[in-house]
C-alpha cells in the first residue's frame, strides 16, 4: 500500500481531536526555566490510535498495536529548539528487554535523540536526523526525545505496542534528555554526569521489516506481521544489534 501523504492525513485525521501538549506540561523538562512564569500555550499535538477503516483497526488491536501521529510546530523553549517530553519504555514481562517503537516522519525534520540507560549511568546517546520518508526504530533500552530544530512543521506517524504506557519520571527527575539542542547545537545537560559523546546515526530504512524510505508505512497494516519486533523484541537482537551499530 503506497498512499498520498496529504490524502492520508486528512482522512485519518478527520474528525479526530488530539491530546495538546501545553508548555506548562513541560515544566519538568524545561531547559531555560524563565519559562516557568511564561503564558502558557499550545507546543504540539498528538493523535492516538488512528487507522483509516474499521477492518484496519481491528487487525491493529488484534496484533496489539497501535497507530499514532504527532504534529509539532516549529518555536523555541526559550533558548532551546521546541521537543517532545521524552520517555523511557517499560520491559516486556517476563523479560529485560523494553518495549519499541517506529517512527516516520511525514513532512519536515526530526532529530531524534535516543539514550541508554544502565542502572543510574548513560552508556549511549544516538541522534538520528530524519526527513521526509524516513524512518526510525528506536531499539531496547533506549529512553528518547524528538526535537523539531526546523522552520517547518514537524509531522510524524509512530507504530507502537499498545500493552504499555510509556515512562517519564527518568527525563523529570533530569530536566530532560542528556543533551540539549539549542541555536549553536547541542549541550550536555548540566543534571547529567559523565556523558558518553554523541553519535549519529542514519535513519533505519530497512527492507527486511517493510520500511522503505518515500512508503508509506501504514500500509504495513496489510503485512503486520512484520511489526513483531514493536511487541517481542526480544525475539529481534539481531535487528536491533544492526541498528545501533
Amino acid at each position: 500500500m503506497c498512499l498520498n501523504v496529504n490524502l492520508m492525513l486528512s482522512d485519518i485525521l478527520s474528525g479526530r481531536e488530539p491530546d495538546i501538549r501545553m508548555l506548562h506540561d513541560m515544566d519538568d523538562v524545561l531547559y531555560d526555566r524563565s519559562l516557568m512564569d511564561a503564558p502558557d500555550r499550545e507546543l504540539y499535538y498528538m493523535y492516538r490510535d488512528l487507522s483509516l477503516s474499521r477492518s484496519d483497526y481491528e487487525r491493529i488491536v488484534e496484533h496489539n498495536l497501535r497507530y499514532d501521529i504527532t504534529v509539532i510546530p516549529p518555536g523555541m523553549l526559550g533558548t532551546e529548539y521546541v521537543k517532545t517530553a521524552g520517555h523511557d519504555h517499560p520491559a516486556v514481562p517476563g523479560t529485560d528487554v523494553s518495549y519499541t517503537e517506529v517512527y516516520e516522519v511525514f513532512e519536515g525534520e526530526a532529530q531524534y535523540l535516543l539514550q541508554k540507560k544502565e542502572g543510574s549511568s548513560i552508556t549511549d546517546v544516538v541522534i538520528v536526523r530524519a526527513g521526509a520518508g524516513d524512518k526510525v526504530i528506536i531499539p531496547p533500552g533506549y529512553g528518547h526525545v524528538t526535537i523539531n530544530a526546523s522552520n517547518k512543521t514537524l509531522k510524524m506517524a509512530n507504530w507502537v505496542c499498545r500493552e504499555f504506557s510509556s515512562v517519564y519520571d527518568f527525563f523529570k527527575e533530569k530536566v530532560g534528555a542528556t543533551y540539549l539542542l539549542l541555536e549553536d547545537g547541542f549541550i550536555p545537560n548540566p543534571k547529567y554526569e559523565d556523558l558518553p559523546e554523541l553519535r549519529f546515526l542514519k535513519p533505519t530504512n530497512y527492507s527486511e521489516v517493510g520500511l522503505y524510505k518515500n512508503k508509506e508505512m501504514y500500509g504495513l497494516v496489510k503485512q503486520i506481521d512484520m511489526l513483531e519486533y514493536l511487541t517481542k523484541p526480544q525475539e529481534y537482537g539481531e535487528l536491533f544489534d544492526k541498528i545501533i551499530g
